[in-house]
């Protein structure tokens, strides 16, 4: 016997045993009464686990997974309805150091597997159910299947990485690549229609589908339809790179092309840009070279519309200090960003130039250096990185994402300065970047981030934009501390923190349908009839929301199940385009497209968005909001709502996150509606 062949035979016999320990541990906790299974279940989940490490585990472990599910692994968890698993977290429970939260979702894969093969007849999904979201979980997390473990993985994970990365091979090849690829190139697109800032994981799954593409031994069949745009708009946008020969091969190109070969390269860039929300290193160099040749070509390659070349002309001198500073191959999502900085105009404002050409010049502190190269690297300085990063906070506004943090708060506060008051988020980076402290003011009294408490995170987050990076760790201390000063004050404390934290256009009116002390629904007719008086243009003499205002809304899961509260901004109510009055908003979580149950199906494309917002139609949207503000000199009549709208919004509510908060006979009253659903869970 040859020592490859020895060594094939030890690790059969290896996983023999481990199985045979392992269908031991598993009867024993089917056999245990209910009370007693969770001193059974950590046997069984490390018995698991190390079959996973083995050979040919996953395999053995999808065969009995209709028996490991039957003994209760699954009781009592998020696991155990898998129809409501939602694909977007696994990647938080695969990256987990702990072992047996990799285990379950390892086991809850490899059921859902099972199921998509037909081989095991599930009762609460079907097969069709098990498989799309099987490519779901596949293509965001395609990262498993082409990449070694990162050195943060081997320190947080050590051998759990390699599970999670076995197991991934095994469900490419039970599935198939071409289901993924679609289902990965579908997920991009949807993604990408909602701009976010941050696109550093949209760019390695595109740089995914190129490797798949160019792999002999993957058969895409017929599949990746649409994966060439994506492809080509990172490493092919023009004629000149087609083949992606290098930014240095390509800035010679460029050093031999007359003003036609130029002009044609712009605007294949601006195009590609523009397309996606994506920019090419290879724009980044051409944006450089055209510098030196016109601004006319400038123009073109930033695609601007005739408000963004008056901008550019008429403050000529900061914009080439801005693209000299900030551009390169490393940062070019900065071209994006100053594209859509001279398309909003705000260099108009009065403060807004002057404080840019501070930005240029801010000297940053060494906290500030460190937190940007511990986040980003150093592939360029970190006055490039964070340039870039305010360049494309103030021209995507909406595009703000709180990273996987609970400061929804100050992601809100940053998204709505930069839409409404862009001098003044200029104003938080300088004292945040070069000072490392913020001073606000509440109630007339200063606030420093440096004498404050801990904030709402429980560390500081690094999974942000650049401009995040540096500032919400001062603005979540800040936030905590106005909460702090609002102990023992009767009623919620966001009537007072949102106007001071926010901004002056904050609506110092408030509105909450929750009583504090007791979670339970209260004045919910007043409050709905309030809520359309302020905000629905056919009961507010059709006028337009001036300035975006804050409100607070019970986030639910797919099964209408309340969660907890989140902070989003109302932006604007309108008509679509099949005439249905919907309510759009910003969302600071990374993707707003969320099923929050009940029909609930938040859209960001398709009904009227504009590029980062959210929105629901006007009654669904009310269902879920329990907070918000309004301008009590300009409140208006209370709306005349009929009793049938009325109604409508509290059915969407009754059977969502109000289920288990309204009185028993008005809840009974009710036709069709839900048994109670979680109790209200503990206000952060």
């Amino acid at each position: 016997m040859t020592p490859h062949n020895e060594s094939l035979s030890n690790d059969t016999c290896k996983l023999d045993e481990l199985l045979l320990k392992l269908d031991q541990a598993v009867a024993l906790l089917a056999e245990a009464p209910s009370f007693t299974k969770l001193e059974k279940l950590p046997r069984v989940l490390d018995t698991a686990r190390r079959v996973l490490l083995q050979p040919g585990g996953s395999a053995a472990l999808e065969a009995r997974s209709e028996v490991i599910e039957a003994s209760g692994v699954f009781a009592g968890s998020d696991w155990e309805t898998p129809q409501f698993l939602v694909p977007t977290l696994t990647t938080f429970s695969l990256k987990s150091a702990d072992a047996n939260v990799v285990v379950i979702e390892a086991l809850s894969e490899l059921r859902l597997l099972a199921v998509a093969k037909g081989d095991y007849q599930h009762a609460l999904l079907s097969q069709e159910q098990a498989h799309h979201y099987l490519t779901q979980v596949m293509a965001i997390n395609l990262w498993l299947l082409f990449s070694a473990p990162s050195e943060a993985e081997r320190e947080t994970q050590g051998r759990l990485a390699t599970i999670t990365r076995q197991l991934f091979n095994h469900l490419a090849k039970r599935i198939g690549y071409e289901h993924v690829i679609d289902q990965l190139i579908d997920e991009i697109w949807r993604i990408l229609k909602q701009r976010p800032i941050q696109v550093d994981a949209i760019k390695q799954m595109i740089t995914q589908i190129a490797l798949c593409q160019a792999n002999p031994e993957i058969d895409l069949a017929t599949s990746g339809q649409g994966a060439d745009r994506l492809v080509s708009s990172l490493y092919g946008p023009t004629q000149a790179c087609r083949e992606d020969p290098g930014v240095d091969v390509y800035r010679e190109r460029l050093e031999r092309m007359d003003t036609t070969a130029l002009q044609a390269e712009a605007t294949g860039c601006a195009r590609a840009m523009h397309d996606t929300g994506l920019v090419s290193p290879y724009h980044a160099v051409l944006m450089r070279y055209l510098l030196e040749e016109s601004d006319y070509l400038l123009t073109e390659a930033m695609g601007l519309s005739s408000t963004g070349r008056d901008c550019l002309l008429c403050y000529r001198e900061l914009v080439h200090a801005l693209i000299r500073s900030s551009v390169y191959p490393a940062t070019a999502q900065a071209v994006y960003g100053l594209a859509l900085l001279l398309e909003r105009g705000i260099l108009y404002q009065p403060p807004v130039a002057p404080a840019m050409w501070r930005q240029l010049n801010l000297s940053l502190s060494d906290w500030t250096q460190a937190r940007l190269n511990l986040a980003y690297g150093e592939t360029t300085t970190p006055r490039a990185r964070l340039l870039e990063g305010v360049l494309c906070m103030l021209g995507q506004p909406l595009g703000v994402g709180q990273g996987n943090n609970p400061t929804c708060q100050s992601a809100r506060a940053l998204s709505m300065w930069a839409y409404n008051d862009p001098d003044y988020l200029l104003q938080m980076v300088a004292w945040a970047a070069r000072d490392d402290e913020i001073i606000m003011h509440f109630e007339g009294q200063p606030l420093s981030s440096n004498e404050s408490l801990s904030g709402v995170a429980s560390e500081l987050p690094v999974d942000l934009d650049p401009v995040s990076l540096i500032v919400v760790p001062h603005l979540d201390r800040i936030y905590a501390e106005m909460g702090r000063r609002c102990l023992g004050r009767a009623g919620d404390p966001h009537r007072w923190v949102n106007p001071e934290f926010h901004g002056w256009w904050s609506g110092r009116g408030f509105c909450i349908n929750v009583d504090v002390a007791t979670g339970q629904l209260a004045n919910l007719d007043a409050f709905i009839r309030h809520f359309y008086a302020c905000y629905h243009p056919f009961y507010n003499g059709n006028q337009p929301l001036i300035h975006p205002q804050p409100a607070g809304i019970a986030i639910t899961d797919s099964a209408a199940r309340f969660i907890g509260w989140h902070a989003i901004t109302i932006l604007r109510a309108s008509l679509d385009p099949t005439d249905i009055m919907r309510l759009y908003f910003y969302n600071p979580n990374n993707d707003s497209g969320q099923d929050w149950g009940n029909g609930a199906i938040v859209s960001t494309a398709g009904n009227g968005e504009r590029f980062g917002e959210a929105s629901l139609p006007f009654d669904q949207f009310t269902s879920r909001l329990y907070i918000f503000h309004f301008d009590p000199l300009e409140h208006g009549e209370l709306a005349t709502v009929t009793d049938e709208e009325l109604d409508n919004v509290k059915q969407y509510l009754y059977r969502s996150w109000g289920a288990s908060r309204v009185p028993d006979t008005e809840l009974q009253a009710l036709e069709g509606s839900h048994s109670p659903l979680n109790p209200l869970l503990p206000r952060v």
